[in-house]
């Protein structure tokens, strides 16, 4: 028995010893985590319960050259209730006046907003949704509300603010107006304007600390940022969006006539390459047409015979001819080799000096002139290209730019041919704006101009950054040469043998060349090729203030595909209307620019200025800066509502003028 009893006793020590050691262990730990680690876990559960969030700043604004808005950045507000933090006694005392106020302000019920705060208080909730998407003046209202009033904990206010990205001119320049997005691993896609000046507009961000609460959701601690969002700076580019407006509604009826595939404008102001429209329509499946790439900048393409104003100006310059040089077109068809290069003439047009061949765009002329003058010194044909820069980019801030192509002998490609091929355009790669910027110079008197697009950086009226003028090339060419081509582009349209000749105007001079490009080479059948029509110049003519360049890709061939039918009206459109809208030489009388071909569709052109009416005019169908400079030059306050073209005006037709002060037009 005592044997026994001294067994259990034994028991009993060894279980008490591991108690008192299991209870030291513990203790231990407990200090342990306290004292030694207990910054640790304190991190540890504070990262699970608090943490750093980003506020994105406000995109700086985006402004046509006038201060109008191309993009800004719209702030919108989401309120949320904490039922928690609030006492009973503010809570009783303020949840009627709160949800009157609700009801007034966002157009439902006082029963319905008093049910959302009482269940919210019921269930604990401590993210109850209130209202979403208000402005921010909305906002301001609401932290003025009975209970709100109180603040972040004792209101149980809590704000969320979300900016969203908005164009105002709709889809007009929407790609060159682009955007700048960054992904969830912090890679960026920079399009157009937006993407190359996202250093000025994108700011910096700020610091907010949250606190996870129920249902994974966070809740902003305090009512202040631990660190200030900083706005983007302004930026102000040179685009003019009444100029916009008619380059891009001229582009898109011709597309719409065509149903071409898509289609470019660019309109340049002379002496300072400022970019004052750029307008780029695809055509989508349905047939319907929108800004889907930025053609202008970053397509390069065989440019055809708008591409014999820089061979013309490399023979002049190099003495391989003169103006008065005679050339024999050969009844139109030249073999070399064993290829065939044809005029569009059949029978072609004899002998004929070089100016004239310009100007009825001979490509066997100009085949022959490249050609013979230098297939014994290739070299220096491409030689003088490049001391014109034709080889290379812009160096434009729009990420995308399309690389030139020009070949030197030797090089993959070249061939006993490439003399007369590159002559009229082929074999060289070169895109709209590249082209654009050499009948610039042309314009500038032989001074190349870096095409720009930003004129200034701004911090509310403070100037941070000026963007002025950069001259690429302050001389392309000899000022001989220069007037010799001056004249010749201005041939183009004037004479009547001249391609460009269907868009003169007694009223008004251009200068330019028409160009249409085979393409499609994958077939040998020539009924399946396609074309690329063109028009570049510049307008006056004399003492020029923009130049201008139309390329149209892919017209239906049934319809028409010649530069000068496709192109060229699009060109004249806008000098045109750019001319009525903002006279450009004391010699021109802008009453007599533009006469109306249909008074009541407005099909064609539109009346301007000073010209008088007696009753309102219909404007539906037209473009909104068309109709606006129409009526405001009547005397008449107009308000548009939306973009585009006229749908519905608020006078009638035929209402006596005196009795009306102000008329709404409604676009579409």
């Amino acid at each position: 028995m005592a044997a026994t009893d001294k067994s259990i006793l034994k028991r009993l020590y060894v279980v008490a010893g591991f108690m008192v050691l299991f209870a030291g262990a513990v203790l231990f730990k407990l200090v342990s985590i306290q004292v030694v680690d207990g910054e640790k876990y304190q991190a540890m559960a504070d990262t699970r319960t608090e943490r750093m969030f980003t506020i994105e700043p406000n995109r700086g604004n985006l402004y046509s050259d006038d201060g109008s808005l191309l993009a800004t950045s719209v702030s919108k507000y989401t309120i949320r209730f904490d039922a928690v933090t609030v006492s009973n006694e503010d809570f009783k005392a303020n949840v009627k006046p709160l949800a009157d106020a609700l009801a007034k302000n966002f157009g439902k019920t006082s029963s319905h907003y008093q049910q959302i705060l009482r269940k919210a208080r019921e269930n604990k909730n401590r993210y109850a949704l209130i209202v979403r998407n208000l402005d921010y003046s909305e906002y301001m209202a609401v932290k003025q509300f009975p209970l709100f009033n109180k603040g972040a904990f004792k209101g149980g206010l809590i704000i969320e603010q979300n900016t969203k990205r908005e164009h105002p001119l709709g889809k007009i320049a929407e790609r060159s107006v682009g955007y700048e997005r960054v992904d969830e691993n912090g890679y960026y896609t920079r399009v157009g304007m937006e993407g190359a000046f996202g250093q000025y507009l994108r700011g910096i961000s700020g610091k907010r600390l949250k606190q996870k609460i129920a249902k994974g959701q966070w809740k902003p601690i305090g009512n202040d940022n631990i660190i200030e969002p900083k706005d983007g700076y302004d930026v102000y580019s040179t685009i003019d969006i009444n100029i916009q407006d008619i380059a891009h509604h001229a582009l898109l009826g011709q597309l719409e006539k065509y149903q071409a595939d898509h289609g470019t404008v660019i309109v340049m102001e002379v002496k300072t390459g400022e970019v004052k429209a750029i307008s780029n329509l695809g055509q989508t499946a349905d047939g319907k047409y929108y800004e889907r790439l930025n053609y202008a900048i970053g397509e390069s393409h065989e440019p055809g015979s708008t591409f014999k104003l820089v061979n013309f100006v490399a023979a002049l310059e190099d003495n391989v001819i003169d103006t008065s040089s005679v050339i024999d077109t050969e009844k139109g068809a030249w073999k070399l080799y064993k290829h065939t290069i044809k005029d569009t003439k059949r029978g072609g047009h004899g002998k004929i000096t070089m100016s004239t061949a310009f100007e009825v765009s001979s490509n066997v002329a100009f085949a022959k002139m490249i050609h013979e003058g230098y297939k014994n010194d290739p070299e220096k044909y491409v030689n003088r290209l490049m001391s014109m820069g034709i080889h290379k980019e812009l160096g434009l801030p729009v990420l995308g730019e399309g690389k030139p192509v020009l070949r030197y002998p030797g090089d993959k490609g070249w061939s006993g041919l490439s003399l007369a091929q590159m002559a009229y355009g082929y074999e060289v790669s070169i895109t709209p704006l590249q082209t654009l910027a050499f009948y610039n110079a042309i314009a500038n008197d032989g001074e190349m101009v870096k095409p720009r697009l930003l004129k200034e950086v701004k911090e509310w009226n403070k100037t941070i950054e000026k963007f002025d003028k950069k001259v690429l090339n302050p001389a392309i060419c000899s000022q001989t040469t220069v007037k010799k081509v001056q004249q010749i582009l201005k041939n183009v349209v004037e004479k009547e043998h001249g391609t460009g000749h269907g868009m003169y105007s007694k009223n008004f001079s251009m200068a330019g060349k028409t160009g249409t490009t085979q393409t499609n080479y994958v077939s040998r059948d020539r009924s399946k090729y396609e074309y690329i029509s063109s028009f570049a110049g510049y307008f006056p003519a004399d003492d020029p203030k923009y130049s201008c360049i139309v390329v149209i890709h892919k017209p239906d061939k049934s319809v028409g595909y010649y530069g000068a039918d496709v192109s060229g009206p699009v060109f004249k459109s806008v000098a045109q209307k750019v001319y009525a809208t903002s006279p450009l030489t004391s010699e021109v009388d802008v009453k007599d620019v533009l006469i109306a071909k249909n008074e009541d569709s407005h099909q064609g052109y539109y009346k301007v200025a000073q010209q008088k009416y007696s009753s309102m005019p219909n404007v539906k169908g037209m473009c909104g800066m068309d109709a606006v400079a129409i009526l405001e030059n009547l005397g008449i306050e107009v308000e548009v509502k939306g973009n585009g073209k006229v749908k519905n005006q608020s006078i009638s037709k035929g209402t006596d003028l005196r009795s009306v002060k102000k008329i709404v037009l409604e676009l579409i």
